[in-house]
């Protein structure tokens, strides 16, 4: 019998609904159950594949080619377990496949409204695509007392209700902040959160409460007490050094042990002690290396989140703690790149899109490259490796993208037809922007005998997610090769470049994939496992 927990949020955005969830997941994973996890986002866009890093952050991708909520990387990394487009669900969703419902004539000419018809389609989501698992964890994306938020708070008490109470409950993360000026932390936000949330029908089963110091025996009888739950139901949330600190924090706060007790269940002790030996790397590591990223949206880090944290997961692996050198690519169209770059241990140019910027990520290349200082290009940053080769090492002065405008020397442009599987794709350049991307998990040919081919352990073909709409040219492979650049991984139908390297550097790799989307904590991807350590090697040079 499945389970349901709806996880909410109160007062501000921001507290940490995300890595509550996922580290709850993983303690209910560590005592035995199997967990999925889910994000109910009150956005009217249907998925974030259009918006601006700057508003929504970084847009994950799942296997199955969904662009989702960076909150199922946190689960993904917490559980292990790879998420699926049934996981992630906006309000522009719901509302897109009940208008086309509407549009064939599904509901036999009724009033479409929002109750019944679109909670009705949010609670079938929720349902959907279960197998046997035992706790389905389903956090609402924004801030009860978002009017966005309305429909999926009413769904979920319909839902709570069909099922019973025994089988779903509901959980409420809020801030109790300190106040300097009065000297103690104050409860009354959370009170006024909870009030807020019972308006419309939903007594929340237990309270976490993001603070920043201990909260008083007194002051949770207080919460308890205002808010109509039990004191044991008073979870604090306090601030910790990692994020990877975070399950065990709650575990000795009894938060799972809370959840269990809801529900009439009984389990073992979960086992973290895998748990505390990652914690115990971050908190002493062996070493220490810096890692420059040369980016364009480095103003908001949450535009990077798997990618700082995939870092973090090859230092783990190496034992090593990673410090983080953001760097806006701009800046080197205006100065040095030595200044920004001089004693860095790895250089790191990320995914991205658009011409802004492009120039300083290509100039961060060619320092890498004849500096001899470990280099990784993912996505875009493979791209603008292959085009400072082409101009550097080829010779070829008007190597460009198309993205960037009508280019003399395409060697990157925009592929309109690739397969995939038994499958013809196609796309053209004037698609809706959310359709034209190669989404997913693609397969890649690898090199015998190559750096990438001895890190994935001499495999054949590897599975890696995508999220782009520019290929590099195979044409231009033949030319770029006799330089030195080493096209060690191809599509299997050999028409897309996928990686490329260059051999006798110390480590220059560039892959038009997104390694770090599958980089799990206690799994660490191996590129960024071997990215590290060449990095160390480097740092014993410097």
């Amino acid at each position: 019998m499945t389970r349901f927990i709806f996880i909410t949020g109160g007062v501000v955005s921001s507290l940490g609904k995300g890595l509550s969830s996922a580290a709850l997941g993983a303690l209910l994973q560590a005592r035995g159950f199997k967990v999925r996890l889910r994000k109910l986002d009150p956005y009217i866009n249907v998925d974030p594949g259009t918006m601006s890093p700057y508003q929504h952050g970084e847009v994950y991708v799942t296997d199955d080619g969904a662009e989702t909520d960076l909150d199922l990387g946190h689960y993904e990394r917490f559980t292990g377990i790879s998420s699926r487009r049934s996981d992630s669900v906006t309000t522009g969703r719901i509302y897109s496949d009940v208008i086309a419902k509407e549009r064939r004539g599904d509901y036999l000419g009724a009033t479409i409204q929002v109750i019944p018809h679109i909670t009705d389609a949010i609670k079938d989501w929720i349902k959907a695509d279960i197998q046997d698992e035992d706790f389905v964890l389903c956090e609402i994306g924004g801030t009860v007392g978002d009017i966005e938020s309305l429909p999926f708070l009413e769904a979920i008490r319909q839902f709570a209700n069909e099922v019973g109470r025994e089988r779903a409950m509901f959980v409420h993360l809020t801030l109790v902040p300190w106040i300097p000026a009065a000297g103690e932390l104050k409860t009354k936000p959370t009170q006024h959160s909870v009030k807020e949330l019972q308006s419309v029908g939903i007594q929340p089963d237990i309270l976490l409460c993001r603070c920043d110091r201990e909260v008083p025996a007194d002051s949770r009888r207080k919460i308890a007490q205002f808010c109509n739950v039990a004191p044991t139901a008073v979870i604090q949330a306090l601030d910790v050094d990692t994020i990877y600190a975070v399950p065990q924090a709650y575990h000795a706060e009894g938060y799972d042990d809370e959840v269990l007790r809801h529900f009439g269940l009984t389990a073992p002790a979960p086992d973290l002690s895998k748990w505390d030996e990652v914690v115990s790397r971050i908190r002493q590591p062996e070493g220490e290396v810096t890692i420059a990223i040369v980016g364009k949206y480095t103003s908001l880090l949450d535009a990077y989140k798997s990618l700082a944290e995939a870092l973090r997961h090859g230092g783990i692996a190496n034992n090593t703690k990673v410090n983080l050198d953001w760097i806006d690519s701009e800046v080197f169209e205006r100065e040095d790149a030595v200044q920004h770059l001089e004693g860095v241990h790895g250089i790191l140019v990320p995914g991205g899109f658009g011409e802004r910027g492009a120039e300083g990520k290509i100039q961060a290349v060619r320092f890498a490259r004849e500096r001899q200082i470990p280099y990784f290009g993912i996505c875009f940053g493979m791209q603008m490796a292959v085009i400072e080769a082409a101009r550097h090492l080829a010779g070829i002065a008007g190597a460009s993208s198309t993205e960037f405008g009508p280019a003399a020397e395409p060697v990157v442009g925009l592929m309109t037809e690739w397969v995939r599987g038994n499958m013809l794709e196609k796309r053209g350049k004037d698609s809706d922007l959310g359709g034209t991307m190669r989404l997913g998990a693609y397969e890649c040919a690898l090199t015998p005998g190559s750096l990438v081919s001895s890190i994935y352990g001499n495999k054949a073909t590897i599975s890696e997610r995508h999220r782009h709409r520019y290929e590099v040219n195979h044409n231009y492979k033949e030319r770029l090769e006799k330089v030195g650049l080493k096209f060690s991984g191809m599509s299997p139908d050999g028409v897309l470049p996928e990686i490329v390297e260059i051999p006798g550097h110390p480590w220059f790799v560039g892959v038009q994939f997104h390694p770090e989307l599958k980089s799990r904590l206690f799994e660490p991807h191996p590129l960024f496992t071997s990215f590290i350590g060449a990095a160390v090697t480097q740092s014993r040079l410097v």
